[in-house]
């Protein structure tokens, strides 16, 4: 642990907050009773990747040190993460109890279509603000391999989720859904 601790110094690798701050806040939402660790898809892929991203990390950091002195990019990726984390936050406050981690297969009473506020912009703002946020994560860290692995792996995650979300979705809401489709985008690119 130490280390670990003299290799990454003051810069520590943040890839977790966003699943901590997103479990209290659906606990504050729905009730502490309804949520559970397994409703935040902590995946073992999404887990494996992180541990990926340590490792290239800690090696990037021990055999090549000036790749991490680029403090310009690191900044960047920290933007991102911000602007990531406030997207995706501001959907699930936004949408309140008709948010879940979990895709919806029955019409629930609480469930109603959300077009203001931030779905105004994207039809799924929380998987935009997740997109942009773990780039963002490996952009911070000067990560460029765990850069092109998360983009691909996230986006590839949402791009087979949309479709059979929406498929739902256009069974709970039906044209009002299909109105609200045609004039806003997904909010991933190239995903319809």
């Amino acid at each position: 642990m130490l280390l670990l601790k003299q290799i990454l110094g003051d810069r520590k690798p943040e890839v977790s907050g966003l699943m901590i701050s997103e479990y209290v806040l659906a606990a504050a939402i729905h009730g502490r009773s309804k949520v559970n660790l397994s409703s935040l898809l902590m995946s073992k892929a999404y887990v494996f990747a992180m541990m990926f991203s340590l490792l290239e990390y800690v090696v990037e950091i021990a055999l090549f040190p000036g790749l991490k002195e680029y403090w310009w990019i690191s900044n960047l990726g920290l933007v991102m993460v911000m602007i990531g984390e406030i997207i995706r936050k501001l959907a699930i406050i936004t949408a309140g109890q008709a948010f879940t981690h979990l895709i919806k297969l029955y019409h629930e009473e609480h469930h109603n279509l959300i077009t203001h506020g931030v779905y105004r912009f994207f039809r799924h703002p929380s998987y935009t603000g997740f997109l942009i946020w773990s780039v963002g994560t490996q952009i911070m860290l000067c990560n460029p391999i765990s850069t092109i692995g998360f983009a691909i792996v996230v986006w590839r995650f949402f791009a087979q989720r949309i479709p059979f979300e929406e498929f739902f979705l256009r069974q709970f809401f039906g044209s009002k859904y299909e109105e609200y489709a045609l004039r806003t985008p997904s909010g991933i690119p190239f995903v319809k």
